[in-house]
């Protein structure tokens, strides 16, 4: 790689970098503070008490049962909401293309999709839904999906640390309001700037150089890129997503995407350590998280770079520039994949199927493992739920009943931790097993490939990723159902428990610090962490990776 390849790298991660610690200081004001102590309350505070006011919400404490409830009725309503208008998109207003009305199970699986905070899509972007489908339906399930998981990650801080959980409602009002809506009016505006679209014109009809029609599909493209990477969303208007010129510009808008993707999700553990009364706690876990995305990036870059080791031995050598954007590259390619995945974003600016086999493997790990920084909210619920076990491994090893924030974790918390890891696993591992033998016809490579192409779309519906690595025949009601299936119960299954773990830990009585206490805020801890996560999360996984990338990989050289 070029040595402008790594500075544009350095400098992109050196902003998230500057960027994290602040933010999650603001994050922890926002979800805990209260009346004028909050942050930029005289500008957010009005819009927030009306909304309470209109919705009838009051600022009351929930249990972990009633803050769940919450969350799932109202997620379900407006999966309702949004499942009818792609249904009669055909007869509603806005639509000037006059697409017609989603396929029942199209519909179910983008519904959930979006509401998940997946934004899997098994349509064509620009073609399949209508303008009024793209805004009423799709970037308004892009806002409140990610306050939904902003909720439950803040209500779990609050709750492991001690604390009242709070209330769903104001928690998601507050995280649209005070969060996703500003950052993202900002962030719209420079992509309009930078060359994004923002109308609701019809389709463009112009005549090529060659005198041939080409239809040049726009809309409200610029609203939605925002949201689509500040709230970890992924999709895209598009059909290609992000490597489109109007969803992606230039190397400018590239940078905005990228910064955008890791700004909240890196600045969670900054907010943790806030909340919890220990910087240094939030610290660790951000070093920790950090080595590993380096880790992941290291491995990428340098297989794009390094190209198919096949066209090596025929003296062919040179990167890997298959299916990505020239504009682009192969080091913000490389960077884009890796941040997507470790954000679980799901956003693309190439083409995921055509990486090389051990650039391929590192998103299916990042999404895998779904703690290296992890989503917006769930995926940082996920890497406090490897904190835990990794706690609970030390406590064992020295013969001492685990303490984790001065609470002990007992077996009504590790029946809860083991359910949440155990499900992940057979989301992704027995619907994979269903599609290779029953429908073998919808994949379009045979061989180790194949098995990759299907392992990713599962776990990337699993982990509320939501990239894929395309060649599926995956338009189709087994595919559309199957993955709709998966992405609803890989999003709410983790949800209940670790809210239940976090409820059961906030009840009990703290344990006085003693010499034997076991610190989870020093190096060691770290260390053993990101231990337990690759002993713990990739061994789960290694056989089938056996079978896909890595073999994939090994033929190479034959």
């Amino acid at each position: 790689m070029t040595l402008l390849g790594w500075v544009s790298i350095g400098l992109t991660l050196l902003l998230v970098l500057v960027l994290a610690r602040p933010t999650g200081i603001y994050l922890a004001r926002v979800f805990h503070s209260e009346g004028a102590r909050m942050p930029l309350n005289g500008l957010f505070g009005p819009i927030e008490k009306l909304l309470f006011k209109l919705f009838g919400i009051k600022e009351t404490n929930q249990t972990w049962k009633s803050y769940a409830t919450a969350l799932i009725s109202t997620n379900i309503f407006m999966m309702l909401l949004v499942y009818a208008v792609l249904r009669l998109q055909g007869s509603l207003p806005l639509n000037p293309s006059g697409i017609a009305g989603m396929e029942p199970t199209l519909a179910f699986n983008t519904t959930i999709s979006f509401m998940t905070n997946t934004n899997l899509q098994h349509y064509s972007g620009e073609s399949g839904l209508s303008y009024l489908s793209q805004t009423l339906g799709i970037t308004f399930m892009m806002f409140t999906a990610p306050a939904t998981s902003f909720a439950i990650a803040f209500a779990f801080m609050r709750g492991i640390a001690g604390k009242p959980l709070g209330n769903f409602f104001v928690d998601l009002v507050r995280s649209i309001v005070r969060v996703l809506m500003p950052i993202a009016i900002v962030a719209a505006i420079l992509f309009v700037a930078l060359g994004a679209p923002q109308t609701f014109a019809p389709t463009e009809t112009v005549t090529t150089l060659q005198g041939a029609e080409q239809q040049i599909a726009r809309g409200p493209v610029a609203s939605l890129l925002s949201i689509k990477e500040l709230g970890n969303n992924g999709g895209g208007f598009m059909a290609v997503n992000s490597a489109h010129p109007f969803e992606n510009p230039n190397g400018i808008s590239n940078l905005l995407h990228i910064v955008l993707m890791l700004l909240l999700t890196t600045s969670l553990p900054f907010a943790y350590g806030r909340i919890v009364g220990s910087a240094k706690e939030g610290r660790v876990l951000f070093v920790a998280m950090s080595i590993m995305f380096i880790m992941m990036l290291g491995i990428a870059t340098t297989a794009e770079q390094a190209g198919n080791p096949a066209l090596h031995q025929l003296g062919m050598a040179g990167p890997s520039m298959e299916g990505k954007e020239v504009r682009l590259g192969v080091a913000q390619s490389a960077l884009y994949a890796v941040v997507t995945t470790a954000s679980e974003t799901g956003g693309v600016n190439t083409m995921h199927d055509t990486l090389t086999p051990l650039g391929g493997l590192v998103p299916l790990g990042n999404m895998m493992l779904n703690t290296v920084f992890g989503g917006v909210g769930v995926g940082f619920v996920n890497v406090l739920m490897y904190a835990m076990i990794a706690v609970f491994l030390s406590g064992l090893m020295v013969g001492r009943t685990p303490e984790f924030l001065g609470r002990k974790l007992e077996i009504r918390e590790m029946k809860l931790i083991a359910v949440t890891l155990i499900i992940q696993p057979i989301l992704i591992l027995v619907p994979t097993a269903i599609a290779l033998v029953f429908y073998p016809d919808t994949i379009s490579n045979a061989g180790f490939h194949g098995i990759s192409q299907v392992l990713y779309e599962y776990t990337s519906s699993a982990a509320n990723n939501g990239s894929g690595f395309e060649g599926l025949g995956d338009a189709t009601p087994f595919w559309n159902i199957s993955t709709g299936l998966v992405m609803f119960f890989g999003r709410y299954i983790s949800m209940i428990t670790m809210l239940a773990v976090a409820g059961s830990l906030m009840a009990k009585r703290p344990v006085p610090v003693t010499s034997g206490t076991f610190k989870t805020s020093n190096a060691t801890f770290g260390t053993i962490f990101v231990g337990t996560i690759l002993i713990v999360g990739a061994l789960t996984f290694f056989p089938i990776l056996v079978l896909g990338p890595i073999a994939e990989h090994l033929t190479l050289w034959k």
